[in-house]
């Protein structure tokens, strides 16, 4: 597999896992390989707020990690990818992330696309902020990362919350030069 056809996607605990879910569908119909490690955080908050099952999501990915797995390839600097997304990420991923903690899987395979000097995104959902998120935003940026939390576009005018979670993930892919074609792009003239 070349550098440039694979993608890490995390999934942590925060609200918002129809990100990840989206995320996943999208990559797989651009086909791109992917390897989804999710946070056991991540399947609770899945099972409150969602009606699809870990099982759908791992279907989705081409490849499934433990995130207690820390030895999965996705682990070592030597598995080659464009990079890994995080979607949605929680602010105790971001956490970890920030202060190179490394005990789970999903920790682990964005702190070696750091070190690899390979593009992370994070797609943080959590407000409102306080002084120790800002930092460990701050830190995670100036280590190479991304923070894009996940704020629709209304220029867009979004008539459902599938158009809001497309635009989302199509900006995120965008940072990847990836255009899956569902991103309704600001032209300057009324839409």
């Amino acid at each position: 597999m070349t550098l440039s056809r694979r993608m890490i996607v995390g999934i942590s605990g925060a609200s918002g896992v129809i990100y990840g879910k989206r995320m996943l569908e999208v990559l797989r119909d651009l086909d791109i390989e992917t390897h989804l490690v999710m946070s056991n955080a991540a399947r609770i908050t899945m099972a409150h707020e969602c009606d699809f099952t870990a099982a759908d999501l791992e279907a989705l990915a081409s490849h499934t990690h433990s995130n207690k797995d820390i030895g999965a390839g996705c682990s070592s600097g030597s598995f080659r990818s464009m990079g890994m997304i995080v979607a949605p990420c929680s602010v105790k991923t971001m956490a970890e992330i920030a202060c190179g903690t490394t005990s789970s899987l999903l920790a682990r395979s964005a702190d070696v696309v750091l070190k690899e000097r390979r593009r992370l995104v994070l797609m943080l959902r959590e407000t409102p902020l306080h002084l120790g998120h800002l930092r460990n935003m701050a830190a995670v940026t100036e280590m190479g990362g991304i923070i894009y939390p996940p704020v629709p576009a209304f220029y867009a005018k979004p008539q459902s919350l599938a158009d809001m979670v497309d635009h989302s993930v199509g900006r995120v892919l965008d940072l990847f030069d990836l255009d899956a074609g569902i991103v309704k792009r600001w032209t300057g003239e009324t839409i």
